[in-house]
């Protein structure tokens, strides 16, 4: 039996981990896109480091593109097999891979018809290979043992980073060979996060494959986030009469800013001012957050015995319509604008930080992490202009940042989340950079975790020997 490295390895996007076990059944754990600027990586999305053919089953940790954003493509060369996730992540599969066929499909044309003598552009898979690939997606529930061949037994467990996320716990028992127990965390979450449940322990395991996005610092203790929150949009929306933006990645931060503001609004403590979120993706992924509430913590289920819909409010607007956003560029009342991308490298938000950037009345609360090329990495450093649209903009607006957003466990938490496994024969150590791969390594060996590996991409590890 054996384990390979196919994605995020040394690198903190594109997970895909294979195993495949002595009677030659392949086992493929997550399947992502690699999303960065690495000239080493430039073929990644478009090779495979395995036969697509040859994989028997794929195990989706949660729904993150980067983590599920190759399957299309999988099934477009040639994959059968069964897919197997949460209900929840399957849900948000339809939507997001959708969404990412379409831009892709839509970027290809817009090359094609920009370069017209260039070789033409094709996606790595389209909607009809979205459709393909949810035709074999079974959901299943957190806490049951599933079987997914013969000898071979699956359990999710709620991870606590995405709405659906999982561990992932395979039990594997081939005829005359000791049981062998294989774990893998996916994205770890953070405890005391709103809307979703804390992260649950893995049961132990023989070996673990396990993140380390966090692993060389630890997040700043749990703030008053509603006090914080509150005080921002009182400066910049009552106080100095402007408009809020505030990019959000559709899938996950969205929903949880709107949930902090609906309890505002609940409390009686909110403006009264108009809230847009300007994302259709983040519109249909907040009706499917609705539609999930087994996902939920206690918080949320005790919150909604006094407002059954914690995702909306009398002055919230969730916006689909091109020409509503383009009219919220002009607007010159105080308001809040949630969207996305996250990054403000691309999506509507890049035109609304366009349009309001050099108006110091304004504000911007960034919220998540931003990659340092883009236009919120550059802003996080202190950019005074950005170039956007092919025109120089001066940074007038107030920046502002909450870090407690991070759905991603820090190494502290990281070590909670595995400290219960006493009988790791070996640790592999995924979905993280590598100096700070590095760093958890000693950290974690300096709590007893002494048999780490940081793999290579592509490398192979033997699980057990063959007889």
């Amino acid at each position: 039996m054996k384990v390979k490295f196919c994605g995020a390895a040394r690198h903190v996007t594109g997970s895909s981990h294979l195993i495949t076990l002595d009677n030659g059944y392949k086992i493929l754990l997550d399947c992502g896109l690699y999303q960065g600027r690495d000239d080493d990586m430039d073929n990644f999305n478009s090779t495979w480091s395995f036969n697509p053919k040859d994989i028997d089953c794929l195990i989706l940790s949660h729904a993150h593109i980067d983590h599920t954003g190759r399957v299309p493509k999988l099934v477009r060369d040639g994959f059968e097999g069964d897919i197997f996730c949460t209900h929840a992540t399957r849900s948000l599969c339809s939507i997001m891979l959708m969404d990412s066929a379409k831009i892709m499909e839509r970027d290809a044309s817009h090359y094609n018809k920009r370069n017209p003598r260039k070789k033409k552009r094709k996606p790595l898979y389209d909607t009809q290979h979205v459709r393909q690939m949810l035709k074999l997606t079974t959901g299943l529930s957190y806490e049951r043992a599933h079987p997914v061949c013969d000898g071979v037994k699956l359990m999710l467990r709620d991870a606590g980073h995405l709405l659906g996320s999982a561990s992932v716990t395979l039990v594997v028992d081939e005829p005359g060979k000791p049981t062998v127990r294989i774990g893998f965390t996916g994205d770890i979450g953070r405890p005391f996060r709103p809307i979703l449940r804390d992260p649950k322990p893995m049961p132990e395991v023989d070996y673990l494959i396990c993140e380390s996005t966090y692993g060389n610092r630890d997040h700043k203790g749990q703030p008053d986030e509603l006090e914080d929150f509150l005080n921002i949009i009182q400066e910049v929306c009552v106080d100095n009469k402007g408009k809020l933006l505030i990019p959000a990645f559709s899938v996950g931060r969205t929903q949880e800013i709107v949930y902090m503001l609906d309890r505002l609004e609940t409390a009686g403590k909110l403006p009264k001012i108009p809230v847009y979120v300007d994302s259709p993706l983040a519109i249909n992924a907040t009706l499917i957050y609705g539609s999930h509430p087994e996902c939920f913590d206690k918080d949320v289920h005790e919150y909604m015995l006094l407002d059954d819909n914690p995702f909306g409010f009398s002055d919230l607007k969730y916006t689909r319509d091109r020409g509503l956003s383009k009219r919220l560029n002009n607007i010159k009342e105080s308001c809040i604008v949630i969207s996305a991308s996250g990054m403000m490298n691309a999506g509507r938000i890049k035109h609304h930080l366009f349009n309001s950037m050099e108006n110091p009345k304004n504000g911007l609360l960034m919220v998540g992490y931003s990659a340092p090329y883009t236009p919120g990495g550059k802003i996080r450093n202190g950019a005074k202009s950005l170039h956007l649209f092919g025109e120089k903009r001066d940074m007038n607006m107030k920046v502002y940042s909450m870090y407690s957003f991070s759905a991603h466990a820090d190494r502290r938490e990281m070590y909670d989340f595995i400290k219960n496994q006493k009988s790791l024969k070996k640790l592999f150590l995924v979905h993280g950079e590598y100096d700070t791969q590095k760093e958890f390594k000693s950290y974690l060996g300096k709590h007893g975790f002494n048999s780490v590996e940081i793999p290579e991409l592509k490398e192979e590890f033997e699980l057990r020997e063959r007889n």
